[in-house]
């Protein structure tokens, strides 16, 4: 009665298994929280955040990296257009492109990944939940 009990569990084990085949395309896709990130063919990458550029510097912040962002006519596009919804110059923006992201070391940009923009997705205001900055004095 046993083995037959044994031989049940494992039939049953064995059949629940389910063998699953992971396709490789062109296009590898993570998607986490409000951060979508794809990977092409052309090695362009798809970044949704939020981003800021104060006094010569920019940084792309998705929900789970940093990223220092080339000073390129593309991201003095990108910042021109992210200034309709700033208050401030120091006010992050919330952001969609597409760019070419390395993370080869560079003289200025000091932060581990890279991205230069390649394509301007989509310029927004970050969302009111998103502000949660403690702001001191007047």
């Amino acid at each position: 009665m046993k083995k037959v009990i044994i031989l049940a569990f494992v039939l049953i084990a064995a059949l629940s298994c389910k063998k699953e085949t992971k396709s490789t395309t062109e296009a590898d896709i993570n998607v986490e929280g409000s951060d979508a990130t794809t990977t092409q063919s052309n090695r362009l990458t798809h970044l949704k955040g939020n981003f800021v550029f104060y006094d010569g510097a920019a940084v792309l912040q998705t929900s789970t990296k940093l990223y220092g962002v080339f000073i390129t006519d593309k991201m003095k596009a990108l910042n021109k257009k992210a200034e309709a919804f700033k208050s401030k110059p120091t006010d992050m923006v919330e952001v969609e492109i597409r760019g070419r992201v390395s993370n080869e070391k560079h003289e200025k940009i000091l932060w581990e990944n890279k991205v230069e923009i390649v394509e301007i997705i989509n310029v927004s205001a970050p969302k009111e939940e998103d502000n949660n900055v403690i702001k001191l004095g007047n």
